[in-house]
Parts: structure tokens; sequence; C-alpha cells
């Protein structure tokens, strides 16, 4: 394994639960506020940016992106704790647990997007995904970066501001962010880094849960089945939240982080 990136990192809350989280593409560490204010008394979150994202520097291109940033998590990693990942974050997360089974205690995986699980899963909703995205990769494909990160955020972000309303800070940070999402297709789509591939997810054998917004594309909900039967994970859909629910339901996923983590155990000391 190559020499880990080097990428900021901060933490929220004081509880004796030590816990890492990965953010969603085009957010940074601080998605994880509200959900950490919530547990402030039982944990101790540690977010990092992923490259290209917050404090964080700019990948090179160079490299595999998702697998840089899993370098860059188990930097992190240096005693056992709860993981959880966000989106493009959950797969990174899940990568982790992958390459480092002994380090993790239990694993949340929120609205992972890791699209080819669904591909035999559910055919239909793997189309309907490939469709929906085309816009966005015509853009992409015609070197409009501004129209792309447009489109790609109203079909994942919480869609209460739009784009023209967002503070000029934030289109910068999405603007910034966009080309390591076009470059994770293959990743996502068609898992060019096998993370499918038989035998891949043996060494996931901590607790696994998978939370998803009940609002969410159809093919959301097929990836979790699909996760589910290779993880033995439990599955939790939260009603009346889509693909940001971190951010739109920091409460009712504070909640069902707790109870997963109380049926498993106490903290580490």
């Amino acid at each position: 394994m190559s020499r880990a990136p080097q990428v900021f990192h901060r933490s929220f809350g004081h509880g004796p639960r030590p816990v890492l989280a990965v953010h969603c593409s085009l957010a940074h560490s601080g998605a994880w506020r509200g959900v950490a204010e919530r547990l402030a008394e039982e944990i101790t979150l540690t977010g990092f940016d992923m490259l290209s994202h917050g404090r964080s520097p700019d990948w090179d291109g160079q490299g595999n992106y998702q697998l840089l940033n899993m370098e860059a998590g188990l930097a992190l990693l240096t005693e056992p704790l709860d993981l959880i990942g966000h989106s493009f974050g959950a797969t990174v997360a899940l990568r982790m647990a992958m390459a480092r089974p002994d380090l993790v205690r239990s694993l949340t995986l929120i609205e992972p997007v890791l699209f080819a699980a669904a591909r035999g899963e559910d055919p239909a909703a793997f189309a309907a995904l490939e469709a929906a995205s085309r816009p966005a990769e015509a853009a992409w494909e015609a070197g409009d970066c501004e129209r792309t990160t447009r489109l790609f955020n109203r079909m994942w972000g919480t869609g209460e501001v739009k784009w023209p309303d967002l503070p000029e800070p934030a289109r910068a940070a999405m603007l910034r962010a966009m080309p390591v999402v076009m470059a994770s297709r293959a990743v996502l789509h068609e898992d060019a880094n096998g993370t499918l591939a038989p035998g891949a997810l043996d060494a996931v054998t901590m607790p696994v849960q998978i939370l998803t917004g009940a609002d969410s594309p159809p093919v959301i909900p097929a990836i979790a089945r699909s996760l589910c039967r290779s993880l033995g994970a439990t599955h939790t859909a939260v009603p009346g939240a889509g693909h940001m629910l971190p951010i739109t339901h920091p409460a009712e996923t504070a909640a069902l982080l707790r109870g997963f983590w109380r049926r498993h155990g106490p903290a580490a000391p």
C-alpha cells in the first residue's frame, strides 16, 4: 500500500465511544455536525475531508480516487472504533472495513452508492439510474462543469436550496469536487475496484447496518438489498428522508446509530 495522503480531519463530541465518519461527495467533514451534536455525550466523532473536498488537498488525478481516500481514512484508524460512511463515503468506509476489519467494531453504510450492486438485483432500477445520469454525463463530456454540477446536485442534493441561491463558496466547493465524482463512475457503476468480486467482502464480519431514505431513488433500496445479503446487514429506511438523510434528518440518524451501537456492546475502554 502506498503512503496515505494527508487529509484534514476534525472531531465533534466528547463521549467515550470513538467513531470515524466519511462524508458524501460535494460535502465535507462538517456534514456530520448535526448527527454528532445529538450524540455528543456518548461519542467522539472524527470526520475527515476527502481529497478535493473541504480543507484537504486536491486529488492530482494520479492513482485510484476511492482507494486513496481509503488509505487516508486508514491512517486515522488507530484503535478499534465504529465506522460510518455516507453515499460515496460509504463506499470508502466499506473498503476500509475490508482492509482492516480488526479495527472496525461496527460499520454503518448510509445510502451507499455502489450502483453495480443493483445491476443484477433490480435491472430496471439500475437502468433508470443510468438514464437519469446521462444529462450530467453529457454536460461533462461537453466541458460544462457548472451544468454537470447543477444536474448532479439536483439528483442527489437536498433540493431545498436551488443552485442560484447557494452561497458562492458552496458553489465553488461543489465545482472543485465535481471532477472526482465523474472520475469515479467506473468504480461505482461497474465495480472497477472489485468490491463485489467473489470473496471480496468475506473479511467484513463485524456488525453492519445500512440506512437509506425512504424517498430515495429505487436504485438505493436495490443496493441495500444486495449488500444486506452479502454482509449479513440490517436495513432501515427512514420515512420522509432522501439521499441526504444525515443532514436533513440528523435526529433520526443519531437515534438509529445509538440503537445499533447499544445492541452491539459498549464503547471500547
